[in-house]
């Protein structure tokens, strides 16, 4: 009988291992030390939104002050945003215990694709002022941009 199960139980372990070999890590590394918020500190709010927003939420939470450097060019700009952090975040305790979401992010795919393309070219190693230039260049023409501004070089 033992012989019989043995196959299955090898199997039921291999699979296991690709399982949790392919599950991402809970806090990936940004450069300089950078890191995103675990998934526990995303409101209710974002229990059935994509990977991708919940991903841009957890950036946004844990790199408040990198996202201050970019405009959102979905016209939050008349909901008084100032940058696309504010798409996410509409106030944080700077000790970091208490934040008030925003939800506009979760329902708006210019704001996502804004952090999402800050965080892959800040994986590739580009500096605040060339991503600032790659956003505006690629999202201006979607909306009237949040008065942000520009980074220091």
């Amino acid at each position: 009988m033992m012989r019989k199960l043995l196959p299955f139980v090898g199997l039921v372990v291999v699979g296991v291992l690709i399982l949790v070999w392919r599950l991402p890590a809970n806090q990936p590394s940004m450069p300089d030390g950078m890191v995103m918020a675990p998934e526990s500190q995303l409101p209710a709010f974002l229990n059935s939104a994509t990977t991708d927003t919940r991903d841009a939420y957890r950036f946004a939470i844990a790199n408040h002050h990198e996202l201050e450097k970019y405009p959102c060019t979905c016209g939050c700009k008349y909901m008084q945003h100032m940058s696309n952090a504010d798409c996410y975040v509409k106030t944080s305790a700077p000790d970091g215990t208490e934040t008030v979401f925003d939800q506009h992010a979760s329902a708006c795919g210019i704001c996502v694709d804004i952090t999402l393309d800050v965080m892959r070219l800040m994986r590739e190693g580009h500096k605040p002022i060339d991503i600032r230039a790659y956003i505006d260049k690629t999202y201006s023409k979607y909306g009237p941009s949040t008065d942000t501004p520009l980074p220091l070089a």
